[in-house]
């Protein structure tokens, strides 16, 4: 059986590139910088992405967090990690996102907490100002059956964003490898990218780490 295929790793000048095809397309640009924005700094997985709440990602006086953490109900395999939200545009892209849902009074709950918005409401919404749906999917490991959750929806959605700007093999999955690669090119650290990715064994790692010599030159080179 043939491997998967993976999902592309970016150049800086590609992301760039999809982020201002991103701000001036579809129905919700605001929502949508934000996803690229927040899944190349973060390396957070889609599913995860959709999973995050209010309050995760905002204190109750309305400050953005500088430390998400990512409770194990909501990470893969059940393995809770951090996430750091501190790149100056993934902030800025929240902060419009934010803008847009009270405006549009999405999750709005009128307290002075948070915003006014729900704490328990997911940060990232629908173009109806709805949570993604998540389906209960199986698969065999080697380990035996399992049965996890996806957002397949918002999987969707972040593929689209990568197909406008033309960049083959792009999906909720690309922030992730090029987060990786960049990290390795700057540290050499593997083990770095591993608590970075959430991976419990270094196995998992590898396929974000096979990168060209080429790549990595640019990667460590130009900083998104």
């Amino acid at each position: 059986m043939p491997a998967p295929r993976q999902a592309a790793s970016l150049r800086p000048g590609q992301f760039r590139h999809l982020i201002r095809v991103a701000s001036v397309t579809g129905r919700m640009p605001e929502r949508d910088v934000m996803l690229l924005w927040i899944t190349h700094t973060t390396g957070i997985r889609v599913t995860e992405l959709a999973l995050l709440e209010v309050a995760d990602v905002l204190y109750p006086s309305g400050a953005v967090r500088p430390e998400v953490y990512l409770r194990a109900e909501v990470c893969k395999g059940c393995r809770p990690r951090n996430v750091y939200l501190t790149h100056a545009k993934c902030l800025a892209a929240i902060e419009a996102w934010i803008a847009v849902r009270l405006g549009r009074g999405w999750g709005v709950c009128g307290g002075a907490e948070f915003r006014g918005l729900r704490p328990d409401s997911k940060l990232v919404l629908t173009h109806k100002g709805q949570a993604f749906e998540l389906a209960f999917k199986h698969r065999v490991l080697d380990s035996g059956p399992e049965v996890y959750r996806a957002c397949d929806a918002l999987q969707q959605t972040m593929s689209r964003l990568y197909r406008q700007a033309g960049i083959k093999g792009g999906s909720s999955h690309s922030g992730r490898r090029t987060l990786a690669s960049t990290v390795l090119a700057a540290t050499g650290d593997v083990d770095t990218v591993q608590a970075l990715l959430g991976h419990a064994h270094l196995d998992n790692s590898k396929p974000y780490l096979s990168v060209d010599q080429a790549t990595i030159r640019r990667a460590f080179e130009l900083a998104l």
